[in-house]
């Protein structure tokens, strides 16, 4: 009997953002957006330290100005795609390239005909589109008029933009997420919500103020688009971050407790259509009082189809976390777990953490998961191979092998998977630093740091890998 579990119709595939690889940030009428004025990245470099680097105006130094030029070589990377099997490719729509300001009554044409020609290049090869409608990319004159979703402006202005897209897309889209990992705004609330206050001058009741709106704006969203097409699949997109009590003093457990209910908040909301009841506490001892209006409670009721997530990490933490190494190059926080080896960036590798999530969020909620986004970055090191210029990249496959195996250990548990999308499977800018060197793909561009290169595409060795993988719907990782 196989030990393959994976299912037929298994959705494989690779993720992507509009702001880290398309390039063209002023091609076409796209206007600017929070990405093109954090030129070193828009994660602080720990937890509420300080704000990263906001520029007044786009400068050269911001390698996400140029991407990897998805928006002129598309076709060509798409068929890479396609080359290793892709049954699904998950991308977003930068929405300053449909509304340029964000706040605009009539879409920029010229941005739905790239998506439509994209869609069209993938549905030549059968590959079904994963949409993000807002994936770190909010409209930069929205930050800076409306202090991003600080406002409940934005709602009305989201609930504009996605009706467009939902409409013109409708019959070419079935999956959707509507906020890429939207827990994330506590941590890096420029990049992930457009708020330009600074980090320390934002008060928890402004930042949980703005929570709702955007909750309440995801529900819309769900809302709208069942009601343009019945058969979308619309999920919601969390950081998922496993916790591990550092003892087994129960104060450490209790810390673990805490800081995943942060985040179970996001996807008990989505998924549950209400506030739970730990967070009314939070709420209560912090003097936040969050201001409903008329219609909220109702709109939160539209819940999502699926859950969908990123997995990169585990981390542990400790009531007094002060006694302990910090994690290096994690947003959320958290202390060091001695059990486990780190990646060149300090983000701790535990492939069994992704089984652990897998089977908390399916007990939590009895939905379809997805996992659209794993994977590791690494200064990959390109060589002459014998079919030309190539990667030995052993270590990224060893590590989605192992997050691979787990995910079928999960799926023995009787979790229900609709697929799985590694993060950037052509090398692109990082999200968190704003670097190429940084790369996560099957794919090497060659474009670097200080802006150099050609972007010529070469293929790495985990391209074959990945390819062998999907044709034989995950069989390769048990040979």
């Amino acid at each position: 009997m196989s030990k393959n579990i994976f299912p037929e119709g298994f959705l494989w595939g690779g993720a992507t953002a509009a702001n880290q690889f398309e390039g063209a940030y002023n091609a076409d009428g796209k206007g600017l957006s929070v990405q093109d004025v954090t030129p070193q990245g828009g994660v602080p470099a720990h937890p509420g330290e300080h704000d990263p680097l906001i520029t007044q105006e786009p400068n050269a130094d911001n390698l996400k100005l140029e991407g990897i030029d998805f928006y002129h070589r598309y076709k060509e990377d798409i068929a890479l795609f396609a080359e290793m099997g892709f049954k699904v490719f998950r991308l977003s729509i930068a929405w300053s390239r449909i509304f340029p300001n964000g706040d605009e009554i009539e879409p920029n044409e010229a941005g739905l005909q790239f998506y439509d020609d994209v869609f069209d290049e993938l549905a030549k090869y059968g590959i079904e589109p994963l949409v993000t409608l807002s994936h770190y990319e909010t409209p930069l004159h929205l930050a800076r008029q409306y202090n991003g979703w600080a406002s409940r402006d934005l709602i009305v202005f989201y609930e504009n933009y996605v009706r467009t897209v939902f409409t013109r897309y409708k019959n070419k889209v079935k999956y959707w997420l509507t906020f890429n990992e939207v827990n994330s705004v506590l941590h890096a609330p420029f990049m992930s919500g457009g708020i330009a206050t600074p980090f320390d001058e934002l008060s928890k009741q402004d930042l949980y103020q703005a929570v709702h709106h955007e909750l309440v704006a995801s529900a819309s969203a769900t809302k709208i688009g069942h009601e343009i097409n019945p058969d979308f699949k619309i999920g919601c997109m969390v950081l998922a971050m496993p916790a591990y009590g550092m003892t087994s003093n129960p104060l450490d457990q209790l810390a673990v407790h805490e800081f995943e209910n942060q985040n179970y908040l996001f996807s008990d909301i989505h998924a549950r259509g209400k506030y739970p009841n730990y967070i009314k506490r939070f709420f209560k001892e912090n003097n936040i009082e969050i201001q409903f209006a008329p219609g909220d409670e109702d709109i939160l009721k539209n819940t999502v189809d699926f859950i969908s997530f990123s997995y990169y990490m585990s981390v542990a933490q400790a009531h007094n976390p002060e006694d302990y190494d910090s994690g290096r190059g994690n947003i959320m926080g958290g202390v060091s777990n001695p059990y486990l080896e780190s990646s060149e960036w300090g983000w701790q590798i535990d492939p069994v953490g992704l089984r652990l999530v897998l089977n908390n969020f399916y007990d939590r909620y009895q939905l379809p998961l997805f996992i659209v986004e794993n994977g590791l970055g690494a200064k990959d090191i390109l060589i002459d191979g014998p079919d030309g210029p190539t990667v030995e990249d052993d270590y990224r496959i060893d590590y989605l092998h192992k997050h691979l195996v787990q995910v079928g250990e999960a799926l023995k548990d009787g979790v229900e998977l609709w697929g799985y999308t590694t993060w950037g499977p052509i090398d692109l800018v990082s999200a968190s630093t704003a670097q190429l060197s940084k790369r996560y793909g099957f794919i090497y561009v060659d474009r670097n740091d200080d802006g150099t290169g050609s972007l010529t595409r070469y293929k790495k060795k985990s391209f074959n890998w990945y390819k062998e993988v999907i044709a034989t719907n995950g069989g390769k990782l048990y040979e």
